[in-house]
């Protein structure tokens, strides 16, 4: 792709493409910021292609198109669990990985990766209720049905509908930086961000009125938000709440879908990618300002989180 060339984006439709599915990326990557990313839709042949809604959508390319994508989506489609692709489809999706197009797909879509062979030896997620399925038609696959997101690196995957927002704003952290996905999350008015880590499904947790009002776990996460260079263990998360450390350990996964530490481990990277974006503190500095306490512990945490280091990162996303 020649420097200032639009990443282009092109999803992949099929009859009874779930509408939702294929909104994600086609606002994402086909409205926010034309400068970055250029969109179209493919189909097996070009023409109208009927939605989950039953009204027409129009691809205006074939097959071919897909030879010209850097990232390649493949929405989820009405039966896509229960039916295998035309072969020709499976072929332009093997020859695009071969390649080096990065291949994404929303909810269903993942069907037709697994059938095309793309998911072969790694971890994918797909909708919960077909997650058992997509395990059984293709062990090789490791099917993880209580992410939102994962990110194989050329090959991602997402649960269902919003969980496609989801990984599209994270594709485009990796592409341009957290503060880029921020501005496309605050355009589209969306949260910023969700680790794809988070549960699929989150239990709404009943409680009394009285419970409630003494609980005040989304007050503790904002104070916390502020204090994220101080140590914050569960116990003093807890006496901010005014509960004890095991009813706030309990509420907060029910409220989540993950625990406090994972939770603010994550908060902790996603402060230390804006400091290595938008400062030149040093990286110890940007350690000692999150709460990792060591530039050790940032690079360990930070590897882990984003596949490179914090130099590495600052030099990719630095602004200004």
């Amino acid at each position: 792709m020649a420097a200032g060339t639009p990443h282009h984006v092109v999803a992949l439709v099929s009859e009874g493409v779930i509408v939702l599915d294929l909104a994600a990326p086609a606002h994402l990557f086909g409205f926010v910021d034309p400068a970055r990313y250029s969109f179209a839709l493919a189909a097996e042949r070009p023409g109208a292609v009927m939605s989950s809604s039953g009204f027409a959508i129009v691809a205006e390319h074939g097959l071919d198109e897909l030879a010209r994508a850097d990232t390649i989506v493949v929405p989820g489609s009405v039966g896509a669990e229960e039916t295998t692709p035309a072969p020709a489809l499976l072929d332009v999706l093997r020859a695009a990985a071969e390649r080096g197009a990065r291949i994404v797909s929303v909810c269903a879509g993942a069907f037709a990766l697994a059938h095309a062979g793309l998911l072969d030896g790694r971890r994918a997620t797909t909708h919960w209720a077909d997650a058992d399925l997509l395990a059984t038609r293709f062990p090789r696959v490791t099917v993880d049905p209580d992410v939102l997101y994962v990110d194989e690196g050329q090959v991602l995957t997402s649960a269902g509908i919003a969980a496609g927002l989801d990984l599209c704003l994270h594709v485009v952290r990796r592409d341009h930086g957290a503060e880029v996905a921020a501005d496309f999350a605050r355009r589209t008015v969306i949260a910023p961000h969700r680790d794809g880590g988070q549960a699929q499904f989150i239990e709404a947790p009943v409680t009394t009125v009285e419970e409630v009002a003494s609980v005040a776990l989304d007050t503790t996460r904002a104070w916390a938000l502020e204090r994220l260079h101080e140590p914050l263990p569960v116990e003093r998360l807890a006496a901010h709440a005014h509960v004890s450390p095991r009813t706030f350990a309990r509420r907060f996964r029910a409220e989540t879908g993950t625990t406090p530490a994972q939770w603010l481990l994550h908060q902790r990277v996603l402060a230390a990618r804006r400091l290595l974006e938008g400062t030149d503190a040093p990286v110890e500095q940007v350690a000692a300002d999150c709460g990792f306490g060591s530039a050790a512990s940032l690079r360990t945490h930070f590897a882990r989180a984003t596949r490179t280091s914090p130099t590495a990162y600052r030099r990719a996303f630095r602004t200004g």
